[in-house]
């Protein structure tokens, strides 16, 4: 389970509004990427935080309202324009800088999941490896990016019905892949990846 130590050490050296960043939606087809920043208040830690995958749906909806109501929570996404202009990588650091931006200009220090950081961070930061399962602001992150992308997801499926995202989120499952060649490419897909190119150059 994650815990607050990164943070308590972070405090101990002086700062004090510590941003946990994740981002959800690199490897879907379509959709966009999403990214959440939260400082949580060292006072009321929700109980329960854990890396967003190993949560049920039910515990994950129930942390989001418990973070929106008691942490400050900034939301960022690349859309699929952006992440075929300038790939998935660079589009996911994209959106974990607007979801810091969004805090506000008083972030002391931001805490990202990964290995790697925006390029364009100029704030004082670290990296953690598997950070949504040792940091509780990485993990209330990952919660905020998950269920705010899976929304969109669902709305988007309403939209575009057949190709099952309000259950697999865009993700290329097999209901989506047999979707995808029988009902044809969105204005969601990602005409960069693989399986939707293919199909767009078969097309052709």
């Amino acid at each position: 389970m994650p815990d607050f130590e990164c943070e308590i050490a972070c405090r101990a050296n002086g700062y004090r509004a510590i941003a946990g960043v994740d981002e959800v939606g690199r490897g879907p087809l379509c959709g966009p990427v999403t990214a959440a920043a939260v400082i949580l208040d060292p006072d009321r830690i929700p109980n329960g935080l854990n890396d967003s995958k190993k949560l049920s749906a039910a515990k994950r909806e129930y942390l989001f309202d418990t973070i929106m109501g008691s942490a400050r929570v900034g939301i960022g996404h690349a859309s699929v324009q952006e992440i075929d202009q300038i790939n998935i990588l660079q589009a996911s650091h994209l959106a974990m800088m607007r979801a810091i931006e969004e805090l506000g200009g008083d972030v002391d220090y931001v805490l990202i999941d990964g290995n790697r950081a925006p390029k364009a961070l100029t704030l004082p930061h670290e990296c953690l490896v598997k950070g949504d399962a040792r940091s509780c602001s990485i993990a209330a992150a990952s919660i905020v990016a998950k269920i705010t992308r899976d929304r969109i997801m669902s709305a988007l499926d309403a939209e575009f019905p057949g190709y099952g995202w309000a259950k697999n989120a865009g993700y290329p499952t097999k209901e989506h892949l047999e979707a995808l060649r029988e009902l044809g490419v969105t204005p969601h897909h990602r005409c960069s990846f693989k399986p939707v190119h293919n199909i767009l150059y078969q097309e052709k």
